[in-house]
């Protein structure tokens, strides 16, 4: 008897730039900002839908699990209703610490995109890789510095305003 695997068919093609789709991410980040989250946003696309959405909760839901892209892979399993993100990528603001880092290799998200790197918990390349472990079953490919300015700012400015207060 021979059994065959399941056809993964070819993710759908977006039609639109990188930076079309981080300035969705930057929404996000800004809806964070006006409540008072440090201004980090996410958006999982799949071809040209967005299937999730997510912005940094961590201070209103008391919930440090809250990350922006946690809510947007949680968003997307949903609306797709699996938990593999296999024909999605995904655009985040800040470069995601290991917590999202872990997430996004456990969903086998294939793409993450993100503005800002994170000199403190940058798990895309700045202090470590754990998108890219070679020891892990599942790696990432991996772009960086898409509005990378923009999405820096929006950091720079909450913590300015903060600082003020």
């Amino acid at each position: 008897m021979v059994m065959s695997l399941p056809l993964i068919h070819e993710p759908p093609a977006s039609t639109f730039p990188h930076d079309y789709w981080m300035r969705e991410a930057i929404a996000e980040a800004r809806k964070a900002g006006a409540i008072g989250e440090v201004p980090i946003g996410a958006v999982i696309v799949r071809g040209d839908e967005i299937v999730g959405r997510g912005y940094n909760l961590r201070e209103s839901s008391r919930d440090g699990t809250a990350h922006a892209e946690m809510i947007a892979i949680r968003e997307a399993s949903e609306n797709l209703d699996a938990w593999r993100l296999l024909h999605c990528r995904l655009y985040v603001t800040l470069e995601p610490c290991p917590m999202c880092a872990g997430a996004i290799v456990q969903c086998r998200v294939p793409h993450v995109i993100y503005g800002a790197t994170d000199p403190k918990a940058g798990c895309g390349g700045t202090i470590m890789n754990l998108l890219q472990e070679p020891k892990f079953n599942h790696r990432t490919e991996l772009t960086a510095g898409i509005l990378e300015e923009e999405c820096a700012d929006l950091l720079k400015q909450f913590f300015k305003q903060l600082r003020h207060k």
